[in-house]
């Protein structure tokens, strides 16, 4: 299979993240009820959330968790998970990776969980395509970065010395498609219009009003 096929199992169609954009909103209406964990890093705490009309850049509330090698790693896969359409930037310039370090970085016990996941993942992945290849992850061509992806992305099924680094797979997925769903290039592919200024507001729509069952 050539690595530019659209079935080419490890990418994500946009139905599939229409489904995980769907699953992500309901989960930020969450967002202010995360717990912090117990044991922060550097024993820092931050509060329950940060200032909601302050920019932040990354590393200003907790410190920063990817090396950089992980970085690379982390740009790459996320490239080659969501390639973008021709002349879109790839997810990599977005800063899809800052999203997937602020992430596992910041200290709270529901993102700590997938720290451990993602580092270990990303660690994995370069010393596999060291051992295959004799280079690190980010600079192999698609198609061999396509052989390490194919055996840990789920299609088919993932052979038992690889079913660890299939959980890392599919944690990074979600994460990278997050990340890359909430740019305004994310935005755009999957038709989101929010965020844009109108004189009028007619409220939710009457099928929107049905399927939560008041109309």
């Amino acid at each position: 299979m050539e690595p530019s096929s659209p079935e080419f199992p490890q990418r994500i169609d946009r139905r599939q993240a229409l489904k995980w954009i769907g699953a992500a909103a309901a989960a930020a209406t969450l967002a202010p009820h995360l717990k912090l964990a117990a044991a922060q890093p550097e024993g820092k705490r931050i509060g329950w959330d940060p200032a909601l009309n302050k920019a932040y850049k990354p590393g200003d509330l907790w410190p920063l968790t990817l090396s950089e090698e992980q970085r690379r790693a982390a740009a790459a896969l996320s490239d080659l998970i969501l390639p973008p359409e021709p002349g879109d930037q790839a997810p990599s310039a977005l800063g899809v990776q800052d999203f997937v370090d602020e992430w596992v970085s910041s200290p709270y016990d529901e993102t700590l969980k997938d720290r451990p996941i993602i580092l270990a993942g990303l660690d994995w992945i370069d010393a596999e395509s060291t051992r295959r290849f004799g280079k690190k992850f980010a600079v192999l061509g698609e198609a061999q970065q396509c052989q390490i992806a194919d055996d840990i992305c789920g299609k088919p099924a993932v052979k038992t010395e690889f079913r660890t680094q299939a959980t890392f797979f599919t944690r990074f997925r979600y994460l990278a498609a997050s990340g890359y769903y909430t740019t305004p290039q994310g935005w755009k592919d999957i038709g989101y219009v929010g965020n844009v200024p109108t004189p009028t507001f007619l409220g939710p729509t009457p099928e929107a009003l049905r399927h939560l069952g008041l109309a």
